[in-house]
């Protein structure tokens, strides 16, 4: 299965223009191609399934680091903004990877017809794990990819692949996992529900207190609960959006440093310029002249896993 697929990728590829990634015509279906290895580059992973069909890749979400290589997948609960790299490929045996972002409205209309449910776990691990892809997960993607080639035909079939894949997943081995993750309400739901609040309102001074009440619990106890999730602070979570966000703003928009640090929350341009550069290793003004050298003046900066 996994050779199809490898096939199935490079002959899609090689017939794309541009560079990758390449989005697709199926809503959530991203392939993704590279010859070598990449530099570390800052991210936001959507809730989604990340495949790696040839290669290897690694990603940093807080404080933990996530190896995944061919057969493997990244399986990501919720938006989580995160250290990505390339870390095996080269022009004879590229990297190739596809991104499925989860249909959260189907996999729960799927779980609502299951006659058991998968039972998630009671301990709130982190929001992201590593699994094995084969089988009807594999073969579900494969179609995906393949249903590329009718495009009239996406409309009506790729819904269906969509529910067939939250069934496998659901019904697989980890789909307690996928059940504490996406569907359950508790904990999990709960602390969803105050990152969607902060990555609403990143730009704002939102108070440790506010999201403890709209996860429904105390203060120390979110924090806590935050953390074991996404494997990063509220402040850490909030801060690395606010960045991301200002590096698109003075990449794609032209906005100076300092009209990006007051948008996105900041009110010292110098704690933005420190901070800014921790999380980039360099100053603002030179890491976007290397950002715009790269992609061009008038370039999208890619920021979305």
């Amino acid at each position: 299965m996994l050779d199809s697929l490898v096939a199935a990728v490079t002959r899609y590829t090689d017939a794309q223009p541009g560079d990758s990634p390449f989005a697709t015509a199926i809503d959530g279906l991203t392939i993704l191609r590279s010859n070598q290895e990449k530099p570390p580059a800052h991210l936001i992973f959507k809730p989604s399934l990340c495949l790696v069909l040839q290669g290897g890749k690694w990603a940093i979400f807080g404080d933990k680091r996530y190896d995944y290589r061919a057969g493997q997948a990244l399986v990501v609960s919720v938006a989580l903004p995160a250290l990505g790299r390339v870390a095996e490929a080269s022009p004879d045996q590229p990297y190739l990877g596809v991104i499925i972002e989860f249909d959260l409205e189907a996999m729960r209309d799927v779980m609502e017809g299951l006659a058991t449910r998968p039972e998630p776990g009671t301990e709130l691990g982190p929001g992201v794990f590593v699994d094995d892809v084969d089988g009807p997960v594999a073969d579900c993607a494969l179609r995906l990819i393949r249903l590329l080639d009718t495009p009239e035909a996406i409309p009506l079939v790729a819904p269906l692949i969509m529910r067939e894949l939250s069934y496998w997943l659901l019904t697989g081995p980890r789909g307690g996992d996928i059940a504490r993750i996406a569907l359950a309400n508790s904990h999990p739901r709960q602390i969803v529900r105050a990152i969607h609040l902060l990555r609403d309102r990143f730009m704002d001074q939102v108070r440790i207190e506010e999201l403890a009440m709209t996860a429904g619990m105390s203060p120390s106890a979110f924090h806590r609960q935050f953390k074991a999730f996404t494997s990063m602070t509220p402040l850490q979570y909030q801060k690395q959006l606010r960045l991301l966000e200002a590096r698109r703003l003075m990449a794609t928009d032209a906005a100076n440093a300092e009209t990006a640090a007051f948008q996105v929350g900041y009110e010292s341009p110098s704690q933005f310029s420190r901070e800014y550069s921790r999380m980039f290793g360099t100053p603002p003004r030179r890491d976007i002249a290397a950002l715009r050298a790269m992609f061009g003046p008038n370039a999208a900066i890619p920021t979305l896993q």
